[in-house]
């Protein structure tokens, strides 16, 4: 037993050797963030996967998609207040060719859905995709907080600033 002991002792020195040999190495890396440049390339090695059965796990999207290349990473999106999937996934290939070939998967049954397989976009900052207006106002919109009607209470739609929605700061019982 006391020689058990003693080569646990040992393979635990050689261990923690290892570990702060390696460790000024790595942890830049690991503390690190990708570049915008990063971000773009991986982003063009990758496929959005949209319509993935709740259930699936990030092994079964590897098996499906393992014919088209080799896969770097799987990513299932969660809802950040439930921990549920989202139902959308992100797969990246180790080089761009695999998104043209994961494509043909387009419109394929993966655990009796049919899913839908797009090459993921990149996100640019201070640009939408949508053509909604922007919300709010020179007030904040319509009766928010910012609004001169707004008097710290109940506000029916339209303007009615007096009368019984107006608060006074003095009593009054009658």
């Amino acid at each position: 037993m006391e020689e058990e002991a003693e080569k646990l002792k040992e393979m635990q020195t050689e261990v923690d050797k290892q570990m702060n040999m390696s460790s000024p190495t790595a942890a830049p890396a690991a503390t690190s963030f990708p570049t915008p440049e990063e971000k773009v390339e991986a982003d063009g090695k990758s496929i959005y996967v949209g319509n993935v059965d709740y259930g699936a796990t990030a092994e079964e999207l590897e098996q499906h998609f393992h014919g088209c290349g080799s896969i770097n990473r799987v990513t299932i999106l969660c809802d950040k207040f439930t921990g549920h999937p989202k139902g959308f996934a992100y797969v990246e290939f180790a080089d761009k060719d695999s998104v043209v070939t994961a494509m043909a998967l387009d419109e394929s049954l993966f655990r009796g859905r049919q899913i839908k397989v797009v090459p993921k976009r990149t996100n640019r900052p201070g640009i939408s995709t949508t053509n909604r207006r922007p919300r709010g106002g020179r007030f904040g919109g319509r009766g928010g907080r910012g609004s001169p009607y707004y008097q710290g209470g109940f506000m029916p739609r339209g303007r009615r600033p007096f009368g019984r929605y107006r608060r006074s700061a003095m009593y009054s019982p009658y």
